[in-house]
Protein backbone atom coordinates (compact mmCIF):
# COMPACT_ATOMS: atom_id res chain seq x y z
CA UNK A 1 0.00 0.00 0.00
CA UNK A 2 1.10 3.14 -1.46
CA UNK A 3 1.76 5.81 1.06
CA UNK A 4 -0.15 8.58 -0.40
CA UNK A 5 -2.77 5.98 0.42
CA UNK A 6 -1.95 5.38 3.63
CA UNK A 7 -2.33 9.31 4.41
CA UNK A 8 -5.64 9.30 3.04
CA UNK A 9 -6.68 6.67 5.87
CA UNK A 10 -5.32 7.57 8.71
CA UNK A 11 -4.29 10.75 11.31
CA UNK A 12 -2.13 11.52 13.68
CA UNK A 13 -3.84 12.34 17.26
CA UNK A 14 -2.44 15.71 17.26
CA UNK A 15 -3.55 16.46 13.90
CA UNK A 16 -6.84 15.37 14.95
CA UNK A 17 -7.02 17.84 17.66
CA UNK A 18 -5.75 20.93 16.33
CA UNK A 19 -8.56 20.22 13.68
CA UNK A 20 -11.13 19.50 16.20
CA UNK A 21 -9.87 22.74 18.90
CA UNK A 22 -10.07 24.95 15.52
CA UNK A 23 -13.79 23.94 14.74
CA UNK A 24 -15.07 24.07 18.36
CA UNK A 25 -12.99 27.71 18.46
CA UNK A 26 -14.97 29.20 15.60
CA UNK A 27 -18.38 27.85 16.97
CA UNK A 28 -17.38 30.08 19.56
CA UNK A 29 -16.82 27.24 22.39
CA UNK A 30 -14.72 28.10 25.23
CA UNK A 31 -13.30 24.66 26.20
CA UNK A 32 -12.44 23.93 22.74
CA UNK A 33 -9.13 22.47 24.05
CA UNK A 34 -10.49 19.95 26.38
CA UNK A 35 -13.74 19.41 24.81
CA UNK A 36 -11.51 18.43 21.47
CA UNK A 37 -9.86 15.73 23.66
CA UNK A 38 -13.02 14.27 25.39
CA UNK A 39 -14.26 13.37 22.08
CA UNK A 40 -11.66 12.40 20.18
CA UNK A 41 -10.97 10.16 23.27
CA UNK A 42 -14.81 8.87 22.92
CA UNK A 43 -14.52 8.48 19.18
CA UNK A 44 -11.44 6.17 20.05
CA UNK A 45 -12.93 4.35 22.58
CA UNK A 46 -9.96 5.13 25.04
CA UNK A 47 -9.37 6.91 27.93
CA UNK A 48 -7.64 10.50 28.44
CA UNK A 49 -4.52 8.85 29.73
CA UNK A 50 -4.51 6.86 26.68
CA UNK A 51 -5.21 9.33 23.85
CA UNK A 52 -1.47 10.44 23.11
CA UNK A 53 -0.03 6.77 22.89
CA UNK A 54 -2.96 5.73 20.50
CA UNK A 55 -1.24 6.37 17.31
CA UNK A 56 -3.15 7.25 14.21
CA UNK A 57 -6.65 8.15 13.81
CA UNK A 58 -8.32 5.29 11.66
CA UNK A 59 -10.97 6.99 8.64
CA UNK A 60 -14.20 5.88 10.93
CA UNK A 61 -13.16 7.19 13.93
CA UNK A 62 -12.11 10.37 12.70
CA UNK A 63 -15.72 10.28 10.62
CA UNK A 64 -17.67 9.71 13.79
CA UNK A 65 -14.77 12.46 15.80
CA UNK A 66 -16.27 14.77 12.65
CA UNK A 67 -19.83 13.85 14.03
CA UNK A 68 -19.23 14.58 17.50
CA UNK A 69 -17.48 18.01 16.99
CA UNK A 70 -20.36 19.48 15.11
CA UNK A 71 -22.89 18.18 17.75
CA UNK A 72 -20.50 20.33 20.01
CA UNK A 73 -20.33 22.90 18.25
CA UNK A 74 -23.92 23.75 18.09
CA UNK A 75 -23.58 23.71 21.85
CA UNK A 76 -24.75 20.20 23.03
CA UNK A 77 -23.21 19.77 26.29
CA UNK A 78 -20.40 17.19 26.24
CA UNK A 79 -22.04 15.18 28.33
CA UNK A 80 -25.27 14.16 26.51
CA UNK A 81 -22.98 13.59 23.52
CA UNK A 82 -20.59 10.71 25.10
CA UNK A 83 -23.56 9.89 27.78
CA UNK A 84 -21.49 10.18 30.03
CA UNK A 85 -20.14 12.49 33.07
CA UNK A 86 -17.83 11.79 36.45
CA UNK A 87 -19.05 13.06 39.71
CA UNK A 88 -17.70 11.86 42.94
CA UNK A 89 -15.20 9.76 40.62
CA UNK A 90 -18.38 7.77 39.59
CA UNK A 91 -19.09 7.34 35.71
CA UNK A 92 -22.78 8.25 35.37
CA UNK A 93 -24.99 7.73 32.47
CA UNK A 94 -26.50 10.94 31.31
CA UNK A 95 -29.46 11.79 28.95
CA UNK A 96 -30.92 14.88 28.11
CA UNK A 97 -33.74 14.16 30.49
CA UNK A 98 -31.47 15.09 33.38
CA UNK A 99 -29.49 18.12 34.34
CA UNK A 100 -25.58 17.53 33.85
CA UNK A 101 -23.94 16.44 37.51
CA UNK A 102 -21.46 19.33 37.90
CA UNK A 103 -18.92 19.66 40.50
CA UNK A 104 -19.89 22.18 42.34
CA UNK A 105 -23.17 19.86 43.88
CA UNK A 106 -20.28 17.39 44.95
CA UNK A 107 -20.46 20.27 48.30
CA UNK A 108 -23.97 19.23 49.03
CA UNK A 109 -22.52 15.45 49.19
CA UNK A 110 -19.93 16.93 51.33
CA UNK A 111 -21.93 18.50 53.89
CA UNK A 112 -24.73 15.52 54.32
CA UNK A 113 -21.23 13.52 54.85
CA UNK A 114 -20.45 15.76 58.06
CA UNK A 115 -23.73 15.58 59.18
CA UNK A 116 -23.90 11.77 59.14
CA UNK A 117 -20.45 11.42 60.35
CA UNK A 118 -21.88 13.40 63.80
CA UNK A 119 -24.22 10.47 64.77
CA UNK A 120 -24.45 7.72 66.27
CA UNK A 121 -22.19 5.44 63.80
CA UNK A 122 -24.10 2.32 64.39
CA UNK A 123 -27.70 4.09 63.56
CA UNK A 124 -28.34 3.37 59.74
CA UNK A 125 -29.85 6.54 58.05
CA UNK A 126 -32.55 7.45 56.22
CA UNK A 127 -31.98 10.17 53.39
CA UNK A 128 -34.87 11.49 51.28
CA UNK A 129 -33.60 12.96 47.97
CA UNK A 130 -35.48 15.40 46.44
CA UNK A 131 -35.27 15.50 42.20
CA UNK A 132 -32.82 13.66 42.08
CA UNK A 133 -32.05 13.82 38.35
CA UNK A 134 -29.12 11.52 37.11
CA UNK A 135 -29.16 9.92 41.01
CA UNK A 136 -26.39 11.50 41.49
CA UNK A 137 -26.19 12.72 44.90
CA UNK A 138 -28.09 9.70 46.04
CA UNK A 139 -25.56 7.80 44.32
CA UNK A 140 -22.67 8.99 45.96
CA UNK A 141 -24.40 8.74 49.36
CA UNK A 142 -24.73 5.64 49.07
CA UNK A 143 -21.47 4.80 48.54
CA UNK A 144 -20.03 6.34 51.08
CA UNK A 145 -22.71 5.04 53.77
CA UNK A 146 -23.59 1.39 52.54
CA UNK A 147 -26.13 1.21 55.41
CA UNK A 148 -28.48 3.83 54.38
CA UNK A 149 -31.62 3.95 53.25
CA UNK A 150 -32.44 6.75 50.44
CA UNK A 151 -35.82 7.48 49.20
CA UNK A 152 -35.39 9.25 46.21
CA UNK A 153 -37.93 11.75 44.02
CA UNK A 154 -38.61 13.38 40.94
CA UNK A 155 -41.03 14.24 38.64
CA UNK A 156 -39.57 12.96 35.31
CA UNK A 157 -40.01 9.28 34.71
CA UNK A 158 -37.05 9.34 31.80
CA UNK A 159 -34.94 10.92 34.68
CA UNK A 160 -35.30 8.04 37.25
CA UNK A 161 -35.14 5.45 34.30
CA UNK A 162 -31.05 6.81 33.88
CA UNK A 163 -31.43 7.17 38.38
CA UNK A 164 -31.64 3.45 37.78
CA UNK A 165 -29.59 2.43 35.92
CA UNK A 166 -26.52 4.62 37.17
CA UNK A 167 -27.69 2.93 40.87
CA UNK A 168 -27.66 -0.33 39.25
CA UNK A 169 -24.19 0.49 37.90
CA UNK A 170 -22.64 1.13 40.51
CA UNK A 171 -24.41 -1.48 42.78
CA UNK A 172 -26.42 0.48 45.38
CA UNK A 173 -29.71 -0.39 43.70
CA UNK A 174 -30.72 -1.91 47.21
CA UNK A 175 -30.09 1.22 48.71
CA UNK A 176 -31.71 3.79 47.00
CA UNK A 177 -36.10 3.28 46.55
CA UNK A 178 -36.81 5.65 43.39
CA UNK A 179 -40.34 7.39 43.56
CA UNK A 180 -41.85 9.23 40.65
CA UNK A 181 -43.73 12.17 41.90
CA UNK A 182 -43.10 15.76 42.66
CA UNK A 183 -41.15 16.54 45.77
CA UNK A 184 -42.70 15.20 48.82
CA UNK A 185 -46.19 14.27 46.68
CA UNK A 186 -45.48 10.06 46.03
CA UNK A 187 -44.04 10.19 49.86
CA UNK A 188 -45.88 7.49 52.59
CA UNK A 189 -43.50 7.15 55.11
CA UNK A 190 -41.81 9.96 57.23
CA UNK A 191 -39.18 10.53 59.86
CA UNK A 192 -35.87 11.17 57.51
CA UNK A 193 -32.97 11.99 59.08
CA UNK A 194 -32.02 14.16 56.48
CA UNK A 195 -33.44 15.93 53.47
CA UNK A 196 -31.43 16.75 50.61
CA UNK A 197 -32.11 18.60 47.13
CA UNK A 198 -30.62 20.73 44.30
CA UNK A 199 -34.02 22.40 43.88
CA UNK A 200 -34.45 24.58 40.55
CA UNK A 201 -33.23 28.13 41.12
CA UNK A 202 -32.37 29.99 38.12
CA UNK A 203 -34.92 32.60 37.80
CA UNK A 204 -37.10 32.46 34.85
CA UNK A 205 -36.05 36.49 33.93
CA UNK A 206 -33.03 35.06 33.47
CA UNK A 207 -33.22 31.61 32.03
CA UNK A 208 -32.13 33.03 28.58
CA UNK A 209 -28.97 34.56 29.88
CA UNK A 210 -27.62 31.34 30.49
CA UNK A 211 -24.97 29.58 28.52
CA UNK A 212 -26.00 28.56 25.10
CA UNK A 213 -25.08 24.69 26.30
CA UNK A 214 -27.39 25.24 29.61
CA UNK A 215 -30.41 27.22 28.05
CA UNK A 216 -31.07 24.77 24.68
CA UNK A 217 -30.28 21.96 26.28
CA UNK A 218 -31.05 21.11 29.44
CA UNK A 219 -34.02 20.16 30.32
CA UNK A 220 -35.92 23.51 31.52
CA UNK A 221 -38.28 22.43 34.09
CA UNK A 222 -34.93 21.35 36.29
CA UNK A 223 -33.90 24.81 36.13
CA UNK A 224 -36.55 27.22 36.10
CA UNK A 225 -37.07 28.08 39.93
CA UNK A 226 -39.92 31.25 39.15
CA UNK A 227 -39.73 34.48 39.37
CA UNK A 228 -37.29 34.88 42.66
CA UNK A 229 -36.25 31.63 42.19
CA UNK A 230 -37.67 30.50 45.56
CA UNK A 231 -40.75 28.47 44.30
CA UNK A 232 -39.24 25.13 45.31
CA UNK A 233 -37.29 26.56 48.78
CA UNK A 234 -40.83 27.96 49.27
CA UNK A 235 -42.82 24.54 49.26
CA UNK A 236 -39.72 22.32 50.91
CA UNK A 237 -39.50 25.39 53.88
CA UNK A 238 -43.28 24.63 54.44
CA UNK A 239 -42.98 20.87 54.03
CA UNK A 240 -39.98 19.48 55.17
CA UNK A 241 -40.62 19.43 59.27
CA UNK A 242 -43.56 17.14 58.24
CA UNK A 243 -41.10 14.34 56.99
CA UNK A 244 -38.04 14.85 59.34
CA UNK A 245 -37.48 12.88 62.23
CA UNK A 246 -36.84 15.19 65.46
CA UNK A 247 -33.50 17.02 65.14
CA UNK A 248 -33.30 15.61 61.39
CA UNK A 249 -31.40 18.61 59.00
CA UNK A 250 -32.45 19.92 55.61
CA UNK A 251 -29.34 20.37 53.24
CA UNK A 252 -30.25 22.27 49.80
CA UNK A 253 -27.76 23.06 47.01
CA UNK A 254 -28.85 27.37 46.73
CA UNK A 255 -27.33 30.14 44.10
CA UNK A 256 -24.74 31.78 44.77
CA UNK A 257 -26.69 34.96 45.72
CA UNK A 258 -29.52 33.02 47.79
CA UNK A 259 -28.44 32.57 50.71
CA UNK A 260 -30.04 34.80 53.28
CA UNK A 261 -33.56 34.82 51.05
CA UNK A 262 -33.44 30.98 51.22
CA UNK A 263 -32.24 31.36 55.79
CA UNK A 264 -35.48 33.15 55.74
CA UNK A 265 -37.87 31.07 54.35
CA UNK A 266 -36.97 28.70 56.78
CA UNK A 267 -36.97 30.84 59.91
CA UNK A 268 -40.51 31.95 58.86
CA UNK A 269 -41.72 28.52 59.95
CA UNK A 270 -40.20 29.30 63.55
CA UNK A 271 -39.60 25.02 62.90
CA UNK A 272 -35.69 25.33 62.53
CA UNK A 273 -32.88 25.80 64.34
CA UNK A 274 -28.62 25.99 63.51
CA UNK A 275 -29.32 27.38 59.92
CA UNK A 276 -26.17 27.43 58.25
CA UNK A 277 -24.51 28.23 54.74
CA UNK A 278 -21.64 26.63 53.16
CA UNK A 279 -19.30 27.96 50.38
CA UNK A 280 -17.86 26.32 47.55
CA UNK A 281 -14.42 25.69 46.58
CA UNK A 282 -14.91 28.84 44.83
CA UNK A 283 -16.08 31.11 48.38
CA UNK A 284 -19.42 31.03 46.92
CA UNK A 285 -22.55 30.12 49.08
CA UNK A 286 -23.62 26.61 48.00
CA UNK A 287 -25.50 24.77 50.65
CA UNK A 288 -28.32 26.18 53.09
CA UNK A 289 -28.63 24.09 56.06
CA UNK A 290 -31.28 23.69 58.84
CA UNK A 291 -32.18 21.81 61.47
CA UNK A 292 -35.57 20.77 63.29
CA UNK A 293 -35.78 21.95 66.31
CA UNK A 294 -36.43 19.57 69.15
Amino acid sequence: MTATVMASRFCGVSEALREGRAMLLRAGIESATLDAEILLCHALGVGREALYTAGEVDVRSRRKYRRLLRERAAFKPVAYITGSKEFWSLDLLVTPDVLVPRPETERLVEVCLEFANGRDSTARVHILELGTGSGAVAIALAKEMPAAKIMATDLSPAALTAARRNAERHSVAHQIDFTCGDLFGPLKRRGFDFVVANPPYVRSGELEMLAPEIRDWEPRAALDGGADGLRCYRLIADAAAGYLAPGGSVMLEIGADMGSEVARLFAATRRYTRETIYQDAAGRDRVFCARLGA
